[in-house]
């Protein structure tokens, strides 16, 4: 018994599932089925939100039983061929329109028709009543010039009526042909019309282009010929322009050169000048320092030279007073004479040689460190300086009462060394001369005569 129960069973189950293998279906991508159990319906499909798989019971079993309506959800078209129609004017002509629509509500569409083919039949119904009604109320020539306008009109009344229907456009419709019905020439003779007219309108095109153009090739070879000459002419104006502006540069550069060679020579002069005028201040200074320096010369020579006399005279003059004394004080006398004389010629002899070697350093100074006019004047007040103290001292010789007893040589040796007595070197000796006679009675007695008592013998 159990495994008559469980036979049976296993029978059920595998004729359930066989039938549940040949009721199942699945909605394929592009259509969408309404099922209709009872007084519901369900619309299957990719995008219902019922899925896609349901049960395809047959309508006749009671509770289960289902009635499907298939419909595509991918565009669709509609076409209407050979379709008669007439303009506001009753002209008879064909035309072919097409339409693709797709079904928006697929419970609307499976509310008004059975099936799909039932749908599309209803649908041509439509579009030709829209076809109809919107070339009734134009001409047909206007229908052949406004295709794009009409097929606008056609699309706004079918959308108007598709709403009812679930259904929706996708384009605009579509006038694909227009022509003559049987027995019909209208839309021939108004394309000969119209072709009449365009003939007439392209030769008059071609007429007016070909005036247009043999004027404008008059016009454009006027243009060029008057390009030409004024091409020549400004070609002739820029070349005179330019050789008249080459010629004022030539001119402007033969005076820019003439002012440059003047200004080079005056410059030059220039130089010139102030060499010359260096060189003459430079040979006058060299010419007043070597006069100074001869002046110096013969101012020293002569001072020398009185001193000498003077001692020479002195001497003579003590030796003489001496003679009484004895030969031992004559002797003393001429040797410390003699020695006078001969500090006397040594210190002439070199103040004249120092004399032109000190010139001679100032005046090489003088050339090798000239910096300007203004150190050569003040070498100029110098050699004034040294000339008025040259002066000074000749006037002071002139004004001394000095006597100058000459007993050799010539008269103006002894005045060259008679400026000997001013001199430092002079003085010098002159002192030792007197200090050496106020050492004996003799010499004493003549320096109290010449001093008037004023020199005093040393303690």
């Amino acid at each position: 018994m159990y495994f008559i129960a469980g036979g049976l069973a296993l029978g059920v189950f595998a004729i359930g599932l066989l039938i549940a293998l040949v009721l199942r279906r699945v909605v394929p991508t592009n259509e969408v089925h309404i099922v209709q159990r009872g007084r519901s319906r369900v619309s299957y499909g990719a995008s219902q939100s019922a899925g896609n798989v349901y049960y395809e019971w047959p309508a006749f079993l009671p509770r289960i039983g289902v009635l499907v309506t298939k419909f595509p959800v991918s565009i669709f078209d509609v076409n209407l061929k050979d379709y008669e129609a007439y303009d506001t004017g009753r002209l008879p002509f064909r035309v072919d329109v097409q339409a693709f629509m797709r079904i928006a509500k697929s419970d609307t569409a499976a509310e008004k028709v059975a099936n799909f083919d039932e749908l599309q039949h209803q649908l041509s119904g439509i579009l030709q009543g829209a076809v109809r009604n919107v070339l009734a109320t134009h001409k047909l020539e206007d229908i052949l010039e406004a295709r794009s306008t009409l097929a606008e009109a056609f699309t706004a009344q079918v959308d108007n009526q598709l709403q009812a229907w679930g259904v929706e456009t996708v384009k605009n419709i579509e006038f694909m042909d227009i022509r003559d019905s049987a027995n019909s020439q209208v839309i021939a003779n108004i394309m000969a019309k119209e072709k009449s007219r365009i003939d007439r309108e392209s030769r008059e095109a071609v007429a007016m282009n070909s005036q247009l153009a043999q004027t404008k090739e008059i016009e454009a070879d006027r243009i060029v010929e008057v390009n030409k000459q004024d091409a020549l002419q400004q070609v002739g104006m820029r070349t005179a322009e330019q050789e008249k502006q080459v010629g004022i540069a030539k001119q402007v550069a033969e005076q820019e050169v003439l002012v440059a060679q003047k200004d080079t020579t005056e410059r030059e002069m220039d130089v010139k000048l102030v060499a010359d005028t260096r060189s003459a201040e430079i040979a006058k200074g060299v010419a007043e320092v070597q006069a100074a320096q001869e002046r110096e010369v013969t101012i020293i020579r002569a001072e020398g030279q009185r001193q000498q006399q003077v001692i020479a005279a002195e001497a003579e003059r003590q030796r003489l007073e001496l003679v009484a004394q004895g030969t031992l004080a004559q002797q003393k006398l001429d040797a410390e004479g003699l020695l006078a004389q001969g500090q006397s010629r040594a210190e002439a002899e070199r103040l004249l040689l120092l004399a032109p070697v000190s010139t001679q350093i100032e005046l090489a100074k003088e050339i090798g460190g000239n910096d300007g006019y203004q150190t050569y004047l003040v070498r100029v007040e110098q050699i004034k300086a040294g000339q008025a103290v040259g002066v000074a001292q000749a006037e002071a010789l002139s004004a001394a009462d000095i006597k100058v007893i000459v007993t050799g040589g010539d008269v103006p040796g002894g005045m060259n060394s008679i400026t000997d007595v001013f001199s430092a070197r002079g003085g010098q000796a002159l002192g030792a001369m007197l200090e050496g006679l106020a050492q004996t009675d003799a010499g004493k007695a003549v320096v109290e005569r010449a001093t008037k008592g004023a020199a005093k013998p040393k303690e």
